[in-house]
């Protein structure tokens, strides 16, 4: 059988700051530079989220659509859409929420929600046009 990849492409805009809390503030904004804004940034963020697995025969979908779109939104862009991530976000508040680490966190908090057969395969977030991550799982 054939194992193919899925894509859902979603957006959401969120704030954040980059700051290390052992620097110095000169550190910080020597590293960060104007990511470090005591006043945070904002920016509009796109998502892909990259599924694999079999067809189903009697669907012939890997997973429905509808269902992978309610896991993301309840799962992710209900957490982190119109928010700050320093301050607003649980289970962003271990990192310092660079997109490297956000693309982690999106990763581990959707794994538990997908069916049985249906596996991750990729998660690539856009923080501007020019800047994006992809992560795998690894």
């Amino acid at each position: 059988m054939a194992v193919l990849h899925l894509t859902r492409k979603e957006h959401f805009n969120a704030a954040h700051r980059l700051w290390n809390d052992r620097w110095s503030e000169e550190k910080n904004n020597e590293v960060f530079g104007k990511c470090a804004n005591p006043h945070f940034h904002g920016h509009n963020f796109d998502l892909h989220i990259s599924v694999k697995g079999t067809p189903d025969p009697d669907t012939g979908c890997i997973i429905n659509l509808k269902d992978l779109k309610k896991i993301i939104h309840k799962e992710i862009l209900e957490e982190l859409d119109h928010k700050n991530l320093n301050i607003e976000v649980e289970w962003l508040s271990h990192c310092i929420p660079s997109i490297e680490n956000m693309a982690i966190s999106i990763w581990q908090r959707l794994l538990p929600h997908l069916p049985p057969g249906v596996e991750l395969s990729k998660i690539v977030l856009w923080e501007t046009h020019n800047n994006y991550v992809e992560y795998y799982g690894e």
